[in-house]
């Protein structure tokens, strides 16, 4: 029997939801703490923007763990370094942070290797799990930005994928083609990191978008994490580069290397030493317990953990060896 939703696609209650944001021009500025706190709770769909280890929502994802909000469904699409974090929360004695994921991309960090601990908790059998494409489960949250409850596609046809998907085979009803309905996600919540945003939650990010645009629509919540706050009249000065407008967000936290220790397209490089880090003191369940309290659970804020990675001398360190890379050195 295919496996079933983790979340509705009806359009008309994500309307619903929708039309309860304010449409005004509201100072949403807080702590990660308190934008976690007030929008991530228990058993809520959690998605996460980027695109593998590249403009991720660090800062959110270690608060998650430090609240200890629990059975969380998430989106796994194009998830590395997100998905290892996220599931750093479902170790014994931690609770479970992970209860649900819709699968595109997980586990693997790419060239990098495999979590082993992110592939403990799949193999456990505790985490439910679905599979789509990475095209797919982009394709769900385009059919959410545009407020209906599927969009049609030819992939997944005849794959495996398909047949052990909740996808649905249906007729074209203007040359009957046979076709694949691919259901909206409306995630519960979502934190997207970007470049630059301002107090009410005008955003702009460069490199690879992926789905974040459709994400920040789909969402019924939205966290914005951004590397700074600019003024409001410097994102009207140029309204042609919003990418996320104010209407879709609901918290704006600034957070200088808020995609550490990913990469952030013209910002910095990822700290490929302590991703390392991460994948080997994983190996050990008791070695991996020491190092999430020293490093999430031990310290206040995410500004904390930067400064037991190497502080501003190790962010000057990968700010420079991307700037680098853009002069092809």
């Amino acid at each position: 029997m295919p496996p079933s939703l983790f979340a509705s696609p009806d359009s008309d209650a994500a309307r619903a939801a929708f039309a309860q944001k304010p449409r005004g021009l509201i100072d949403k500025v807080m702590s990660v703490g308190d934008a976690v706190r007030q929008f991530v709770t228990d058993g809520c769909y959690f998605a996460s923007g980027g695109f593998g280890v590249n403009r991720i929502p660090s800062a959110v994802l270690h608060e998650i763990l430090r609240q200890g909000q629990q059975n969380l469904a998430f989106a796994g699409h194009t998830a590395t370094h997100d998905f290892q974090v996220l599931c750093a929360g479902n170790l014994t004695g931690r609770g479970q942070t992970l209860a649900k994921v819709d699968i595109a991309y997980v586990v693997g960090l790419e060239a990098r290797g495999l979590s082993p601990h992110a592939r403990r908790v799949m193999e456990s059998g505790k985490v439910e799990s679905v599979e789509w494409s990475n095209y797919t489960l982009a394709l769900r949250f385009t059919a959410a930005s545009m407020g209906v409850p599927f969009v049609p596609a030819r992939s997944l046809l005849g794959t495996d994928t398909f047949a052990h998907s909740p996808a649905k085979l249906i007729d074209c009803p203007f040359t009957g083609e046979k076709l694949a309905a691919i259901p909206a996600l409306y995630p519960d919540v979502a934190a997207i990191h970007v470049h630059q945003a301002d107090r009410y939650g005008n955003c702009r990010f460069t490199g690879t978008s992926v789905a974040d645009i459709e994400l920040a629509r789909a969402s019924k919540r939205v966290i914005i994490t951004c590397e700074r706050l600019v003024p409001h009249d410097e994102m009207r000065r140029e309204p042609h580069r919003t990418q996320i407008p104010f209407l879709c967000v609901d918290a704006v936290c600034e957070v200088p290397f808020g995609s550490y220790p990913g990469n952030m397209p013209g910002e910095y490089f990822s700290d490929e030493d302590h991703l390392k880090l991460w994948l080997d003191v994983e190996r050990d369940p008791a070695a991996f317990r020491q190092f999430l309290d020293d490093h999430i659970y031990g310290v206040k804020d995410f500004a904390e953990y930067l400064e037991l990675c190497g502080g501003l001398r190790r962010l000057q360190e990968l700010r420079q060896r991307e700037m680098l890379l853009h002069l092809g050195k």
